[in-house]
């Protein structure tokens, strides 16, 4: 066999990897996540942030802004940002916290992690506070971030933050996992699952109501926090025939969200146009923020699924509940 034939082979078996570490965008550093069906991931060391999830037909699932800035120390826009330690602006940091904008580096050693892994291609990622961020947010963590595949195309995120402070202090954080999901039409798409369920409206100054419609329909701009909310919830694309399934765990609160048009140009980052194929709904711990002691280590989880419109949150099973259901919901160990 030639050298360059050799070299061919070798470059073939490479792209076939379940786990791939790879340059992106300006050269920023991404792991490539496969499954041999055909679906995959990519997440960039930059957030530690999920920037695709595709099927097994090679569909994407994530929206990412055709204007997103893949450059630090802007966020991108769009994929799975994690706001940490810090949702939005409850808290006295930069809007949605830090951990979206430093670099995280590849876990080589985690300790074990209660996500099963067999035939699941997963990396597993951990940030620490650097010197500057310690002068922002006096408290020392150890955030480990596992993002995998399943076989079946499902995409999971876990996230174990522990209290590592010699101090003996506590500290305490909020948190989103920014979900953007890729849509057909914002007009074709309801989400299910948060009938009756009060909710914080941060379109009117956070004031507290309640959800009267059997499902969330976008008409307008909409960004609500909704509280107390159930494992599972459901995002109906119509028009695709799609339906994504959102499962949690540790995390009792959802945000929905669409700027619409109006904040849609308002956003250097983002299309005037775009809003109408993205929708954000976020699994979150907000109205009560996770407080740690030291040594206590907080677990949340989401799982992500793309199924056939022809089920809906009440079809699905309401025994199925993510993988290790022994997380209690407060998810503190």
């Amino acid at each position: 066999m030639s050298a360059s034939a050799s070299s061919s082979t070798a470059e073939e078996k490479q792209e076939a990897a379940p786990v791939t570490h790879c340059k992106g965008a300006n050269d920023l550093d991404k792991v490539v996540l496969r499954e041999v069906r055909g679906s995959s991931a990519e997440v960039y060391l930059y957030g530690g942030h999920v920037t695709s999830w595709k099927d097994e037909h090679g569909d994407e699932l994530l929206f990412v802004s055709n204007k997103a800035i893949f450059k630090p120390p802007k966020a991108i826009r769009g994929g799975i940002p994690i706001c940490f330690p810090q949702f939005s602006n409850f808290g006295n940091l930069e809007q949605h916290g830090f951990a979206r904008n430093r670099i995280w580096t590849i876990d080589t050693d985690p300790p074990p992690f209660p996500v099963p892994t067999s035939n699941t291609a997963y990396v597993d990622l951990i940030l620490k506070p650097t010197e500057e961020d310690l002068k922002i947010w006096p408290h020392s963590f150890e955030y480990r971030l596992r993002v995998a595949l399943s076989p079946g195309g499902d995409l999971m995120l876990t996230s174990r933050i522990r209290n590592t402070n010699a101090d003996g202090k506590s500290f305490s954080f909020t948190f989103a996992y920014h979900t953007y999901f890729k849509i057909s039409d914002i007009s074709e798409v309801r989400v299910e699952g948060l009938e009756t369920l009060d909710y914080l409206d941060n379109l009117q100054d956070r004031s507290r109501f309640t959800e009267q419609g059997d499902a969330i329909v976008f008409e307008s701009e909409l960004d609500r926090i909704y509280l107390g909310t159930p494992s599972k919830i459901a995002i109906i694309d119509h028009e695709m025939k799609r339906t994504f399934v959102v499962r949690k765990g540790g995390l009792p609160d959802a945000v929905v969200w669409n700027p619409w048009d109006k904040k849609a140009k308002a956003m250097s980052d983002f299309g005037d146009d775009e809003y109408k194929r993205m929708v954000c709904v976020e699994a979150a711990a907000i109205e009560k923020p996770v407080t740690l002691k030291p040594g206590e280590e907080w677990t949340g989880k989401l799982e992500l699924s793309a199924v056939p419109s022809s089920y809906y949150s009440g079809q699905l099973d309401p025994d199925r509940v993510i993988q290790d259901s022994s997380v209690p919901e407060d998810s503190i160990s």
